[in-house]
């Protein structure tokens, strides 16, 4: 077996599981899941349209390019949510679909580092820890770029020191931020760029949560944004990641796709034809319709706001909690042991979060996740608002 294995760490819902697994819930008390990013709003209907006319074309083996139908689809997008001049995007060169983020994000480092040279791969901490999984298999050793409320949850690349990033082959970005919502600015976006530039490294940016964001007139910008702006018109040394997981809510759908430096997205699209994870023809009909409508994601955006305005006044008055400017968590500092916290909730109240701890790893000072739980909005409005209603009598019955 591959001796990398043993260092991978237990995955953050299988610690959760043997948590709540010392303890029964309530039953009574129907369970509310909040401690998954799994969105559970209705699919779009111009998905599921698009995906029952297909069907019959799984019949056919599908090419790792995939369509040229959903990479125009995907480079237009980009082009009109990022407002980049048209025709800025190749859908030949600089698009690949994925069977979603998850799936691409590994497999990405694995094709891009290079074991010879001690490689780094640098990201978030905490952060989606299939980070972490793919820099270890890829033989590179991870450096945790801590996250907390002193740094308004954004890692701090000044703070790096130079011998760090002349072993960089991967810089992990995302933004915005899983668990902290926290989105990165063009000014920061273009620190990054500029070390890209002088020590060549790669700049692999989650941008999965782009499309869900608290102000309508600030939409979370691009990585691909920074690169025009500094008259990268190649996108060197940089890729990005989205997903209609959370965009368009299909999880199921297991689509995505990778933008961005031709030249890596060609080496990349070699090791995919040997992966083996072509998008099956159905799936690309169907993110080609949803990549092509804008109208369902801002309905799908309106219900995480009204969530947060629900559920922020219930909580707010008894626990360190914000909004945040993206993605569809909250992330607050909860006094004292979040695993204990996690486990006594679920076994009074019947409510799921996860322990932010599982989310960090303790680095110079301490795991920047500890003290802290994730509680993902994702089941329907009032749903949350019932959880919310829990958490604040579990809180006050703990005082």
């Amino acid at each position: 077996m591959n001796p990398r294995l043993a260092r991978l760490h237990a995955y953050p819902f299988e610690r959760l599981a043997q948590l709540k697994a010392t303890v029964q819930p309530p039953p009574h008390l129907a369970p509310i899941a909040m401690s998954i990013g799994e969105p559970q709003h209705a699919p779009p209907t111009v998905v599921l349209q698009a995906l029952e006319r297909n069907l019959d074309r799984l019949g056919s083996y599908p090419t790792t390019v995939g369509s040229i139908e959903l990479r125009t689809a995907a480079a237009q997008w980009l082009e009109r949510r990022f407002a980049l001049r048209a025709g800025s995007v190749d859908p030949h060169t600089m698009v690949l679909p994925v069977n979603g983020t998850r799936e691409a994000l590994f497999s990405f480092v694995q094709a891009v580092v290079d074991v010879r040279a001690a490689p780094l791969v640098l990201m978030p901490n905490p952060c989606y820890q299939i980070y972490e999984g793919a820099a270890l298999l890829a033989g590179a050793e991870p450096y945790f770029l801590d996250a907390t409320a002193a740094t308004a949850f954004i890692p701090d690349l000044a703070a790096v020191p130079a011998a760090v990033w002349q072993r960089c082959q991967v810089l992990f970005l995302c933004s915005p931020g899983n668990p902290t919502g926290a989105v990165l600015t063009p000014a920061y976006l273009n620190e990054a760029l500029a070390l890209a530039e002088r020590f060549d490294f790669v700049i692999a940016a989650d941008e999965c949560y782009a499309e869900i964001y608290s102000d309508e007139t600030a939409a979370p910008p691009s990585l691909l944004q920074a690169c025009i702006a500094a008259g990268r018109d190649h996108f060197e040394r940089c890729v990005v990641f989205h997903s209609l997981s959370k965009r368009s809510s299909v999880p199921g759908l297991r689509s995505g796709f990778v933008a961005g430096d031709p030249h890596i997205i060609a080496r990349y699209l070699l090791y995919r034809t040997y992966h083996g994870n072509a998008m099956p023809l159905p799936t690309q009909a169907a993110s080609t319709a949803a990549w092509n409508d804008d109208a369902h994601v801002a309905a799908n955006r309106r219900l995480y706001q009204e969530k947060f305005s629900r559920v922020l006044p219930i909580l707010a008055p008894l626990i360190d909690v914000t909004r945040p400017a993206g993605a569809f968590y909250l992330w607050p500092h909860v006094g004292g042991d979040d695993e204990a916290f996690a486990r006594d909730l679920f076994a009074t109240q019947n409510v799921t979060l996860l322990p932010g701890s599982y989310l960090g790893r303790r680095s110079v000072r301490e795991n920047p996740g500890a003290e802290r739980v994730r509680i993902s909005l994702v089941p329907d409005v009032d749903s949350c608002v019932t959880a919310a209603e829990r958490i604040r009598e579990f809180i006050i019955s703990n005082a």
